[in-house]
């Protein structure tokens, strides 16, 4: 990871500009992990990053007020990526808790509609850096950019070398919760199921058409311009 992707925001550990990747620009979006320990001093170094807009992708019961609040100026959007209460939930939670990349091509499947309002909450955000997260920006921030990245043209590599970054960036975190070492413990899920994570991720990246995945189910023209605007200027 290039030094000007790497955002050292104070309380945050997994925050990174997505420009430079594809045909992505500097300063356009950022993923990171929830900004429950985002302090003053972070929240000023997000603003001065241009940041404006976040758009939270968890769902409603997981959001907990955070360290210090987003100063004045700065908007916040939910757009959660998790069908709680479907079948879909139910059965996934089942498989892989929706902690691995396993379940993405069938929430693109079944439940695109959510993905493409995800999409749309950064196509039609107030201008400036849009940031979005989850809990711990791995999985549902992961898919996120994995589609936002393949529209703007990012190599298979790319998108899984940004993906994997995760993992070292939490690590530390992990252990602070005494939470077992996520990429063991999905490298193992994975190959229950005979593949890997750089297997599964491309399988997805491979199948997504875009921009009809994004236009088939409701993205707009303008809405795609909007979009490409931003991320490529």
């Amino acid at each position: 990871m290039t030094r000007d992707r790497e955002l050292a925001w104070d309380g945050c550990v997994n925050a990174r500009d997505l420009g430079g990747l594809g045909t992505i620009k500097h300063g356009a979006v950022v993923r990171m992990e929830a900004p429950l320990r985002l302090s003053e001093r972070g929240w000023a170094a997000a603003w001065a990053h241009g940041v404006r807009t976040v758009v939270d992708l968890r769902n409603t019961d997981e959001i907990a007020p955070g360290r210090t609040p987003a100063p004045p100026g700065i908007t916040t959007v939910r757009a959660p990526l998790d069908p709680v209460g479907t079948p879909f939930h139910e059965r996934w939670t089942r498989i892989d808790r929706l902690s691995s990349p396993l379940y993405f091509p069938a929430l693109l499947a079944e439940h695109p509609e959510l993905v493409v309002s995800a999409v749309r909450a950064v196509a039609t955000a107030a201008p400036g850096c849009v940031v979005f997260h989850c809990a711990g920006g791995k999985d549902r921030t992961g898919l996120l950019a994995l589609v936002l990245l393949t529209l703007a043209g990012a190599t298979p590599a790319e998108i899984v070398a940004d993906y994997l970054l995760t993992y070292e960036r939490m690590k530390r975190t992990y252990e602070e919760l005494g939470v077992r070492d996520q990429l063991t413990a999905v490298t193992e899920l994975l190959s229950e199921h005979g593949t890997t994570i750089e297997r599964s991720l491309t399988s997805t990246i491979a199948s997504l058409n875009m921009p009809d995945f994004l236009l088939d189910n409701g993205l707009s023209e303008a809405e795609l311009d909007a979009l490409l605007t931003r991320l490529t200027g």
